[in-house]
């Protein structure tokens, strides 16, 4: 059975779990799921494990970049052009300065109130499905959480009764990019809402290597595009075991922890030139051939299997 991930181009009008379906079904495979929800509506990078390849899914780097169009002027029940308009006003008055300066309060951590059409739970129930009853935004309790905005960089910007921006943002789990182009809209006065969102990169995923998904299902060996599991777990050191070591750990026991070695992050930031993660406790482990087995934790002198992808006799 084939075993990696996928770097899926997500068409508009798909769900995240549309694409997994049509992926089993050409691979065949039972085992298959997404590294990162996107909209029906939004297009680009989506990461699909293949079989064992699932098991790491909760380790991929959280780390997104998405280019995006906001529309000034407009607001609507979802925070997007899918959703019913609740109100426009004119934004003739809005000027490329305005957009800037208003810009700058969204970069960083901040505070960010997530859309009520949203899977998040809220008493016993997600969030869309108290929305799809007819509860209001105001008649829920819902509280701002604190995300990461590596950096948001406007791109165009065409004034108007309803103007838009083109935004490049680099953002940490949890973003709504929604939600800011409400935001947005909010601090100028005149209501926003986003009408494009086009996800660039997923971690190790980029838009560069992506693959549609129409071109995907036309494949005769789809397989032969999988990506090996530990390409996408991008930021971690690695340790090398020898045989004996190897063996005992893939069996489950804890073994003495030997020296982190010195590897390249390819994909670890947007610049790719950050070093591993020498902080972090989980470890990529390799036999002495430099085979993948796994994910390791380290804790105090000893390394004791996290993931392990596949027994050695």
């Amino acid at each position: 059975m084939a075993i990696g991930f996928l770097n899926l181009d997500k068409p508009a009008g798909f769900t995240s779990h549309d694409c997994v379906s049509k992926v089993r079904r050409a691979m065949q495979q039972r085992l298959v799921g997404h590294g990162g929800t996107l909209d029906p509506a939004a297009t680009g990078v989506l990461p699909i494990a293949i079989g064992r390849a699932t098991r790491f899914l909760q380790y991929l780097p959280s780390q997104k970049r998405y280019r995006a169009t906001f529309q000034l002027g407009r607001e609507s029940t979802t925070d997007d052009a899918e959703g019913e308009i609740l109100r426009t006003t004119s934004a003739i008055a809005i000027a490329l300065p305005d957009v800037e300066l208003a810009l700058q309060q969204f970069s960083g951590e901040i505070a960010q109130v997530p859309p009520i059409y949203s899977a998040i739970r809220k008493q016993g129930k997600r969030l869309y499905e108290l929305a799809r009853e007819g509860v209001k935004p105001e008649e829920i309790d819902i509280q701002p959480r604190a995300v990461q905005i590596q950096r948001i960089e406007l791109l165009d910007w065409r004034a108007g009764e309803l103007a838009e921006v083109d935004v490049d943002i680099i953002c940490g789990a949890g973003t709504y990019i929604r939600a800011i182009a409400r935001d947005l809209g909010r601090a100028l006065g005149v209501g926003g809402l986003m009408s494009v969102l086009r996800r660039s990169q997923s971690g190790a995923f980029l838009e560069a290597d992506s693959i549609p998904l129409e071109t995907f299902l036309a494949l005769e060996h789809p397989e032969a595009v999988l990506k090996p599991v530990e390409s996408a777990l991008t930021g971690l050191p690695a340790v090398r075991l020898e045989t004996d070591a190897a063996r005992r750990w893939c069996c489950g026991q804890a073994i003495a922890l030997p020296k982190l070695s010195d590897i390249r992050s390819d994909i670890n930031d947007i610049n790719n030139d950050s070093p591993p993660n020498l902080d972090s406790p989980l470890v990529q482990v390799l036999s002495d051939r430099d085979d993948f087995l796994g994910l390791g934790r380290a804790e105090s002198d000893r390394l004791l299997p996290e993931r392990v992808l596949a027994s050695r006799g």
